[in-house]
């Protein structure tokens, strides 16, 4: 999976960036607020699975809920993104 396919995985890994562990429900809930509209519940989750499967994040249980945690592979991808967008924009 590239870690672009999906502009849901590039937010939720740049919400979890220097955070510790966040419920799914709160990165749901702030990307809905951050784009102001309602996010299906499915998708969203399945986003949040194959971040987890692909070890940009890491999953674990907070007693009924999952908690989400961005790792080490998660972080360079912000950080290098960031650097990309940074490079454009100055660039102009």
């Amino acid at each position: 999976m590239r870690w672009l396919e999906s502009g849901t995985r590039r937010d939720v890994c740049t919400l979890l960036y220097g955070e510790g562990p966040v419920r799914g429900q709160e990165l749901k809930r702030r990307l809905e607020r951050r784009y102001d509209d309602r996010l299906e519940p499915k998708p969203f989750y399945d986003r949040l699975e194959a971040l987890s499967r692909t070890a940009y994040v890491e999953r674990a249980a907070d007693g009924i809920h999952d908690s989400y945690r961005l790792t080490d592979r998660g972080e360079q991808a912000v950080e290098a993104h960031y650097e990309w967008l940074r490079e454009r924009v100055e660039s102009e």
